[in-house]
């Protein structure tokens, strides 16, 4: 009987051993792979079959060659294009991805009448499925950030052992969920926050009734507008979020949570008004990176007659020492599209100022943005036979002399939040976005010190005084970070 026992005992786990690696081996002909954009803190998703060799790309960015070197490389062929909900903060690059690949596109159909996509799609609803070989997406409706957001329940349909996961576009994010807000802010849509925030409410609580081991991977992380707290991290489980994000810790207190999430949310970048309309109408598609032209001595000073915009995107220390008249520093960054996007008429025509090998890179950052009407790059400014200007800079040492006089502004361009912090003594806030508008704060018969957090900000706000007539400007570019290096008191 003994030996019987131990017999059988082998035998379950010799079974018990092969049923793991069947799993195992059905989870390597699910395919998945994150894409992230670190420009605008984006991800989109490509999932796919390894043995029917179908997949699916959730959320793409625009300049969607990335997705189809990932097809190639893994043997793929994209034959399904889906988005979680129309985007504010980037232009999609589902149309052009179907146009490409003719795979077929998968849009929400939910959110009423308003929230409709305006051009052919095949639509979803609450409990649609879509099939990718044995990989299955179930639709989840999940409004609250917008009407028609959807989420994407994933699984294998033959290993249905194996943990879920969640696409869940701008509905939860690790740490944080969206925003209800940005309807008012970005789309007009007036009184439309607490609406969304109730609605959001109603989602993530029946989000919260799916398993803790949930994987979810979201469609943003530290850095975007969409949210006020983003992680850093790339996925959580529900288990994680159900503890640590605070948007799930009030439950059965709905007034609570609308409070909490309608409060402290940032201002968004002006363009996401124009994401809002050109992903949900139809428009001209980009199916490749553009190779726009480099400017000679005539092209570009033409460029200059013709009023054109001139956008410096060297650092702030080269721009310094000499650049074009009335042009506009916008540092090449991360944030660089987020910042053209938010001081850059979409209607004005566009010269960059730039290096060679950056060419590509810049062209790629405006384009997911849909910021398409650049004239052309200038790469070699030192050959152009332009006068150039120089940014009068203030040390450290200055600025304390500065400090109390009457006849100096200092103005702090960052954030309110990051204002009310702490700021130098005697310094006015004035918010780089709203600059522009708040030009009749600024005294032209001061000297002006202008500042911000590192420099970078400075930078650009002290272009925009240039270029509506102020000259007496002075940029202290150490900022909040030198002189709070140096040991210096800031006033809260």
């Amino acid at each position: 009987m003994m030996l019987n026992k131990v017999n059988l005992t082998t035998v379950f786990l010799l079974f018990a051993m092969l049923l793991t690696q069947e799993n195992k081996l059905y989870a390597q002909s699910y395919f998945f792979e994150r894409v992230y954009d670190e420009t605008l803190a984006q991800a989109s998703y490509v999932i796919g079959d390894a043995n029917t060799k179908e997949a699916i790309v959730i959320d793409p960015q625009r300049d969607m060659d990335v997705y189809l070197e990932i097809a190639k490389k893994n043997n793929l062929k994209i034959t399904k294009v889906a988005e979680t909900h129309i985007h504010a903060d980037f232009l999609s690059g589902s149309r052009e991805l179907v146009a490409v690949t003719d795979a077929t596109l998968l849009l929400s159909d939910e959110g009423g009448t308003d929230w409709q996509y305006e051009f052919p799609h095949t639509g979803l609803k609450d409990g649609s499925i879509i099939k990718v070989g044995q990989v299955e997406l179930k639709v989840m409706h999940t409004p609250g950030h917008t009407p028609e957001s959807i989420t994407f329940l994933v699984s294998d349909t033959k290993a249905p052992a194996t943990t879920q996961r969640a696409i869940t576009g701008d509905f939860i994010f690790v740490g944080d969920v969206g925003r209800p807000d940005l309807l008012e802010k970005a789309a007009g849509q007036i009184g439309s926050p607490e609406v969304g925030a109730k609605q959001l409410y109603n989602s993530i609580q029946k989000f919260s009734q799916l398993p803790d081991d949930l994987e979810i991977w979201a469609g943003h992380g530290a850095g975007s507008f969409c949210g006020k707290s983003l992680s850093t991290i790339p996925n959580s489980t529900l288990k994680d979020e159900k503890l640590t994000n605070q948007a799930f810790h009030f439950k059965n207190d709905e007034k609570g949570f609308v409070k909490y999430i309608l409060d402290g949310q940032p201002t968004p970048p002006k363009y996401f008004a124009v994401m809002k309309h050109l992903n949900k109408v139809n428009r001209p598609l980009l199916i490749q990176v553009p190779i726009l032209p480099k400017l000679n001595q005539t092209t570009f000073q033409k460029a200059i007659d013709n009023n054109l915009l001139i956008i410096d995107t060297r650092n702030k220390a080269e721009a310094a020492k000499g650049h074009i008249p009335n042009s506009l520093h916008i540092e090449n960054s991360k944030t660089l599209s987020t910042w053209i996007g938010s001081l850059v008429d979409y209607q004005q025509q566009l010269v960059l100022i730039t290096e060679e090998k950056d060419t590509e890179d810049l062209t790629r950052k405006l384009m997911r943005i849909g910021m398409d009407n650049i004239y052309g790059f200038v790469t070699d400014l030192d050959k152009m036979t332009v006068p150039l200007e120089k940014s009068e800079l203030v040390s450290i040492e200055e600025l304390k002399k500065h400090l109390d006089k009457k006849n100096v502004q200092i103005i702090d361009v960052r954030t309110a939040d990051e204002y009310n912090n702490g700021h130098i003594r005697g310094a006015e806030n004035i918010v780089l976005t709203s600059l522009e508008n708040s030009l009749d704060k600024i005294d032209k018969d001061k000297s002006v010190i202008v500042y911000c957090q590192s420099g970078v900000r400075a930078a650009m706000a002290t272009s925009i005084l240039n270029r509506n007539g102020f000259k007496n400007i002075k940029t202290y570019s150490g900022g909040i970070n030198e002189w709070t290096e140096k040991k210096n008191e800031l006033v809260k």
